[in-house]
C-alpha cells in the first residue's frame, strides 16, 4: 500500500513540473541558465540521500554497501542519460504548452514496454501490449489540430521541433528508467547507498556540462559558480525542489515497485495539468485533447486491471470445472 502513496505523490509532482517550468519563463525565455537547475537538483538529492544513508547506518551497522569498482562503474551511464534528458525537457517547453508536454511524456510507456522486453526479458500480456498501443493512439489523437477558424496548414497543434524534442525526451526517460531499475534490483545494496552513487555522478556530469558551456562562451559571463543563481526566483527554486523530489520518489519506486508503474503514475497527471493550465495560462482545450485523455485513461485501466475485470466470463464457464467428475479407468491386459 505504501507504493500507492508514493505513486500518487509522484503524480502531483509530475503534473506541477511542466507548469512550474513554464511559470519560471519570462516572455517565453528563461532568464536564468536552465543548465544550473539539474545540477542543483542533483546536489539536493545527493544531500538528502546522504543524510538518510547516515541515519540508516546508525540504526543498522550491517547496512549493505558494495564498494567494488565493477559495480560502481555502472552508475555513470544513467547519470549521463538523465543529464541529457533534463536539458531536453527545458528546450521542449519552449515549443509546446504544458498539457502537450505532459501528454507526450506518456510515450515513455511505449518505449519502456519495448525496452522491458528487449533488455530485462520481461514478458507483457497481450492486453498490456494493446494498452500500450492504445496509449500511443490517445497521445497522437490529443495533438491533432481541428480545422475550424485556425489555419490548417499544419496537422498538429505545435511546431515539429517540439514534437521531436518531446519524443527524444520520452526515449531518454525510458532508457534511463529501465537501466536504473536494472541497477537497483541487480544487488541488495541499501537504496540510499545506490542513490548516493547515482547522484554523485549526476552532480559531477552536470558540473562538467556547466564548465563546457563556460569554455564555449570564452568565460564572457564569468565562471559558472559566480553566476549560479543569476535570474533565480521563488518559482525557479520550486522547479529545483520539484525535480529533486521527483527523482527521489522515482528511485524508491524502481527499487520496490516497477518502472512501468512509475511512468503510468506520471501519466495520471494529464488531467490535472490540463485543468491547471486552463486556469494559469488561459489554455483552451480542444475536443481532440479531451478524446486523447479519455483514450489514455482507458489504456491505464486496461494495463493494470485484472483480466477478469476486463472480460465478462459466463457463469456456465465458471461452473464448468466444478461439474467435472473424476473417472477412473481400469486397464485390462489379456493373458
Amino acid at each position: 500500500m505504501q507504493w500507492y502513496f508514493v505513486a500518487a505523490l509522484l503524480t502531483v509532482l509530475t503534473s506541477s513540473q511542466g507548469i512550474l517550468t513554464t511559470l519560471s519563463q519570462s516572455n517565453g525565455r528563461y532568464m536564468y541558465d536552465y543548465a544550473t537547475v539539474p545540477f542543483l537538483a542533483e546536489v539536493f538529492k545527493l544531500v538528502v540521500s546522504s543524510i538518510l544513508l547516515w541515519r540508516e547506518c546508525k540504526a543498522s551497522p550491517s547496512t549493505r554497501m558494495t564498494t567494488d569498482w565493477k559495480s560502481i562503474r555502472l552508475y555513470p551511464i544513467p547519470s549521463v542519460i538523465y543529464l541529457i534528458h533534463n536539458n531536453v525537457q527545458f528546450a521542449t517547453l519552449v515549443y509546446v504548452d504544458t498539457s502537450t508536454y505532459q501528454i507526450m511524456g506518456n510515450l515513455k510507456i511505449v518505449t519502456t514496454g519495448i525496452l522491458f522486453r528487449l533488455f530485462l526479458k520481461r514478458r507483457l500480456s497481450n492486453l498490456q501490449w494493446m494498452a500500450i498501443v492504445l496509449l500511443a493512439v490517445g497521445t497522437t489523437t490529443s495533438q491533432v489540430k481541428g480545422c475550424g477558424e485556425a489555419s490548417c496548414d499544419s496537422l498538429f497543434s505545435a511546431p515539429i521541433q517540439g514534437y521531436m524534442l518531446g519524443i527524444l525526451s520520452a526515449c531518454l526517460s525510458a532508457l534511463a528508467g529501465v537501466y536504473t531499475e536494472f541497477l537497483m534490483k541487480k544487488n541488495n545494496d541499501s537504496l540510499y547507498w545506490q542513490n548516493v552513487q547515482l547522484y554523485t555522478f549526476g552532480a559531477i556530469f552536470n558540473m562538467a556540462r556547466l564548465l563546457v558551456d563556460d569554455f564555449r562562451r570564452g568565460f564572457e559571463n564569468g565562471p559558472w559558480w559566480q553566476r549560479l543563481l543569476n535570474g533565480y526566483t521563488i518559482t525557479t527554486w520550486m522547479v529545483v525542489l520539484n525535480l529533486g523530489s521527483t527523482g527521489l520518489l522515482v528511485s524508491w519506486l524502481m527499487k520496490y515497485a516497477d518502472n512501468i508503474v512509475k511512468v503510468y503514475s506520471t501519466s495520471m497527471a494529464m488531467l490535472l495539468t490540463m485543468v491547471l493550465s486552463i486556469y494559469l495560462f488561459t489554455f483552451k482545450p480542444t475536443l481532440q485533447l479531451f478524446l486523447g485523455i479519455i483514450i489514455c485513461m482507458m489504456s491505464l485501466h486496461m494495463y493494470f486491471a485484472p483480466p477478469n475485470m476486463l472480460v465478462d466470463i459466463p457463469a456456465t464457464a465458471k461452473a464448468a470445472p466444478e461439474s467435472l467428475k473424476e473417472v477412473s479407468i481400469e486397464r485390462r491386459t489379456d493373458s
